[in-house]
């Protein structure tokens, strides 16, 4: 909760939009969706819930907007990782990489648009859905480049094998947020072998 209260607090506009969603998100960090209120995330970031439907209609809205912009942040990321690279092998080990430092450098964002279990909530808008796909295709792309000029060979169709490949990458994010993982063997190394690996079973090198 404390972490919640530093978030700097505004009056209007866009700033106040602004702050009503970082409030939301280490609420949601914090104390979990079931648990989240506008009464409470008005009380956080020190402005009327009056003021917070101006901008939000419901929590629902709130949270769908963050699990959006936690995915529009990661979709900048992955982009530009896999704008580095020419060959599929190694936009592969780029975008890899990059989600996986993503998730560490983010974890309260990562928390919410990923590991959110609520009992209730409102269906994510398909479009906002098609649009969070992209970091996915990222990785299907890449997989299906290298699968036509042979220097890939993906267990399954390309959209498959990225799947399986995303699950692998966020497992590792997931154990490494919760430390789960043993801190001996944590860490960058931990990385590195796990992008190896996962992408040895692609055939890549």
């Amino acid at each position: 909760m404390a972490d919640a209260l530093s978030v700097p607090r505004a009056e209007t506009g866009a700033d106040l939009r602004r702050s009503i969603l970082d409030h939301t998100r280490r609420l949601l960090v914090a104390d979990g969706y079931d648990a989240l209120s506008m009464r409470k995330i008005a009380a956080s970031a020190g402005c009327s819930a009056t003021s917070i439907y101006l901008h939000f209609d419901s929590k629902d809205a709130l949270t769908h907007a963050l699990i959006s912009e936690g995915m529009d942040r990661l979709h900048r990321v992955l982009t530009g990782a896999d704008d580095e690279h020419e060959t599929p092998a190694g936009r592969l080990d780029a975008l890899s990489r990059a989600y996986i430092r993503f998730g560490l450098d983010n974890p309260e964002y990562y928390e919410v648009m990923f590991q959110l279990r609520p009992e209730r909530m409102a269906r994510y808008p398909a479009e906002d859905y098609r649009r969070a796909h992209r970091n996915v295709d990222l990785f299907r792309d890449a997989l299906a480049d290298g699968v036509a000029d042979g220097s890939l060979a993906a267990p399954g169709p390309p959209d498959v094998a990225a799947s399986v490949l995303w699950t692998a990458l966020h497992g590792l994010v997931s154990l490494s947020l919760a430390r789960r993982i043993d801190v001996r063997v944590a860490g960058d190394e931990l990385i590195d072998a796990a992008v190896r690996q996962s992408l040895a079973a692609l055939g890549a090198a």
